[in-house]
């Protein structure tokens, strides 16, 4: 249709510049056509746009009856073959059932006369074959206009092949690249396809991600599972590891209420491994609590001020309250009050605590251990008992 309405711009414009010739000193001439009882009076320049305008009227017309047919005969069709199918649609049908390798050849041919993606395609169908070698080779007869393409098809091979240190070196390089105009019109896409390179290359490399010079490429599942392979890997880490994890927290900390509340719980666990941000991690608990109460946030924060070389247990008191006002109900935090008044030796307001949530778990735990409290070899075997509930959770006085 495009091709069809330049066509006819193009004739205009020729045809106009023939007429103008032969008019000039002239005049528009005079044209009268009389049928029947019809008589129309006009110039050449009329009968030129109308008989144009008429062609192309009738062209259109054509061309949208001619589409419309085919299409009403395609949908009543039998087809038995795929090859019968146009090429455009063999192509849609390789992309919705990732048919890469069953039409290599297929799709090869239909891409071997274009200068700007045969590079690429022969890339991609190297390398869902597992030919990654061969893929990257093919990557070097890219044409300089696909480059973005070329870049991420690379980065692709690069963590398939498990090179930490090129996926990163291109994904900064990519990351701080302009994208070209003719890619514009997929921005959104390039962009997400971009981000998710990223957080395939935190997740397998959660350490090397670390490194990265610039942040927020992830999106928040891929944050998540980042912070859980952090966890997972922690043992395995360097001293540069950690202190580059350090200095990534830091940068951070001051947008604490920017993140979700997972993410945040995650770098909390994170940072009950790093001793030397123990302020940084009460901090954190204590905005986490003040948000909404969560056990675990709680036992993490309890944790860490009672490891402390010298525990606080009137601090200690005064947030538990102050949480009770806030949070009314919540058997675990009189469960954890009452390790604090057997550490300040107020064994008398330890035993006052016994009597409240007489069918909760934690409290029938201290209610027995506080009757067994001379028979250490029963106190041991209620602890084994009590470690194999499924609400227990290790608190180390």
């Amino acid at each position: 249709m495009k091709t069809v309405v330049l066509a006819y711009a193009l004739i205009i414009l020729i045809f106009t510049a023939i007429l103008s010739l032969l008019n000039y000193g002239y005049g528009a001439g005079y044209v009268y056509i009389y049928w029947r009882d019809l008589q129309i009076q006009t110039n050449t320049w009329v009968i030129f746009f109308l008989t144009i305008l008429t062609s192309l009227f009738i062209q259109i017309l054509w061309v949208l009856s001619k589409r419309y047919f085919m299409r009403e005969k395609r949908k009543n069709e039998v087809i038995f073959d795929f090859k019968n199918l146009h090429p455009y649609e063999q192509l849609a049908v390789i992309s919705l059932l990732d048919a890469e390798i069953d039409q290599k050849d297929f799709i090869q041919t239909v891409f071997s006369n274009s200068g700007l993606l045969q590079g690429v395609i022969d890339s991609q169908l190297e390398y869902v074959q597992g030919n990654l070698p061969q893929a990257l080779i093919s990557l070097e007869q890219t044409n300089a206009m696909a480059f973005e393409l070329a870049e991420i098809q690379r980065i692709r091979i690069y963590l398939a092949q498990n090179d930490a240190e090129k996926a990163l070196t291109h994904l900064e390089f990519l990351n701080q690249h302009e994208l070209s105009p003719w890619l514009n019109d997929v921005k959104n896409s390039y962009e997400r396809t971009l981000q998710d390179l990223w957080g395939a290359f935190a997740v397998a490399f959660p350490w090397n991600y670390l490194r990265s010079t610039k942040y927020g490429h992830l999106n928040i599942d891929k944050k998540v599972d980042w912070l859980k392979q952090l966890l997972k890997q922690f043992d395995q880490a360097s001293f540069d590891n950690l202190e580059d994890l350090k200095q990534r927290y830091l940068a951070l900390s001051n947008n604490i209420s920017e993140k979700s509340y997972e993410v945040n719980v995650l770098w909390l666990k994170v940072l009950s491994r790093l001793p030397e941000l123990s302020e940084q991690h009460e901090e954190l608990a204590e905005y986490l609590l003040g948000t909404q109460f969560d056990q675990e946030v709680f036992y993490l924060w309890f944790q860490q001020q009672v490891l402390k070389q010298n525990p606080d247990y009137a601090t200690i008191e005064q947030k538990i309250e102050y949480w009770e006002a806030k949070y009314p109900a919540l058997p675990v935090l009189s469960f954890v009050k009452w390790h604090v008044f057997q550490e300040q030796g107020r064994f008398a307001e330890a035993e006052q605590l016994l009597t409240l949530y007489p069918d909760h778990v934690l409290m029938n735990y201290l209610r027995i251990k506080s009757t067994l409290k001379d028979q250490d070899h029963l106190v041991q075997q209620l602890n084994l008992i009590f470690e194999n509930n499924a609400n227990h959770v290790a608190i180390k006085i």
